[in-house]
């Protein structure tokens, strides 16, 4: 089976049952090794949903890990937008903290099975190479997932660590966005609303949406071009040139600034027009069209396939930070699409562009229960003195109001 690897998500899932958009599904019935739990359990992304049973079954790693391993999988009954026609996966590997596994963070995730069992590090890597890319080297055109370790033959030059600010997604911190050198001056709180996390599962470099705004004006106003049409930025349209064209050289470098795990630094990873850029359709004989690989998001800024297929990326989990290095499959034409630079000082940043109110589902069910038996304490509580006679009725005064302007409700699950 192929499998989607997801930094995003914590559950690792399989079809368990045919589906008209997928062409190879896991039998349960025919592994004398799965065990089912009988627990139902439902994912919900950013597109698409499925439902499933939780069990459990072994597995062999092809390279590496030797060894037999016991780890939980949901097999995937019933789905809707997950599963779409022309996909050539079968399901998905989530690769995040326990905090994001469902139904609850009860249930170990496939790296931490691996790590307790086979006495791995702590450390995954991915290397992410863009189908519209050529691929240099001897690797191949999905890139490479390093289980335990970082392959020096992924990245050249040096790896820079970013600090993890939560484990449940890949948070991260980002201090500023550069759009062809030129700064957006944006409070580096908007680039972190209400997160900011490096995410494999997501297509296209999201970004929150007074963000958004701010990029697509700057790359329109330092663009080569003149007029463009609203459609192409909110992904509605295509913009189209003829082949013999090479439309990145319109547009500018766009580049993201991470806090280094010294805090008073920083570094820069920045893509060419030909990671956003990208080409998805042939028109005739003629015609090439391409569509922006950036988006709004009402509720994150997700650092997806666009720029990752730029970078090796290491996600070293046993010193909770995230690194990057520059990937040699990151060429066009023999020159790459990708940098990193750095240190430069965060003297002009605030020291602490997230928010430091953060929840968790699992802290929202806690709240809400909470709240729900305090509501049903004031409730008796209000029955009792409406039941006792008048004279002993108690005369509120302004000390004893209570404003309850929860934060649940603040800062509710998006």
């Amino acid at each position: 089976l192929n499998i989607l690897v997801d930094t995003g998500s914590s559950n690792f899932a399989v079809a368990g049952v045919p589906d008209p958009d997928v062409t190879s599904y896991f039998n349960p019935e025919l592994s004398s090794t799965y065990r089912s739990e009988g627990i139902e359990v439902t994912v919900k992304y950013s597109q698409g949903s499925w439902t499933g049973v939780l069990g459990t079954d072994v597995i062999t790693m092809p390279k590496g890990l030797y060894g037999s391993y016991t780890i939980n999988i949901a097999t995937i009954l019933e789905s809707e937008n997950f599963f779409l026609p022309g996909v050539k996966w079968h399901g998905i590997l989530g690769l995040a903290y326990d905090a994001l596994a469902k139904p609850s963070s009860s249930v170990e995730t496939f790296f931490d099975s691996l790590v307790r069992q086979a006495k791995i590090p702590n450390i995954f890597s991915l290397q992410m190479c863009g189908a519209g890319l050529p691929v240099s080297g001897s690797g191949t055109n999905g890139g490479s997932l390093v289980l335990g370790g970082i392959e020096p033959s992924l990245y050249t030059g040096d790896i820079w660590y970013t600090p993890i600010k939560e484990e449940w997604y890949y948070q991260v911190e980002i201090l500023k966005l550069e759009v062809g050198g030129q700064n957006l001056e944006l409070d580096c709180r908007e680039y972190n609303a209400d997160k900011a996390i490096v995410d494999s599962g997501t297509t296209l470099l999201r970004l929150p949406e007074k963000v958004f705004s701010a990029v697509v004006q700057a790359i329109a106003r330092t663009s080569l071009i003149q007029e463009f049409s609203s459609g192409f930025w909110t992904g509605s349209q295509l913009a189209c040139w003829d082949r013999t064209e090479k439309p990145w050289s319109l547009f500018p470098k766009l580049s993201i600034y991470l806090r280094d795990e010294n805090s008073s630094r920083s570094f820069r990873i920045s893509i060419l027009p030909q990671l956003y850029i990208q080409p998805i359709l042939v028109i005739g004989d003629n015609l090439q069209c391409y569509r922006f690989g950036i988006s709004s998001s009402t509720n994150a800024l997700v650092i997806g396939a666009t720029v990752m297929e730029g970078f090796y990326v290491i996600f070293d989990r046993a010193q909770r930070r995230v690194g990057f290095a520059v990937s040699p499959c990151a060429e066009a034409d023999g020159s790459p699409v990708s940098e990193i630079e750095g240190p430069f000082t965060t003297a002009d940043v605030a020291s602490n562009c997230v928010s430091s109110v953060s929840f968790h589902e699992p802290v929202l069910w806690i709240a809400s229960y909470a709240l729900m038996s305090l509501c049903g304490i004031i409730l008796l509580v209000l029955l009792v003195l409406l039941l006792i006679p008048p004279r002993c009725q108690h005369r509120y005064t302004d000390n004893d109001v209570v404003n309850d302007e929860s934060s649940l409700v603040r800062h509710r699950w998006k």
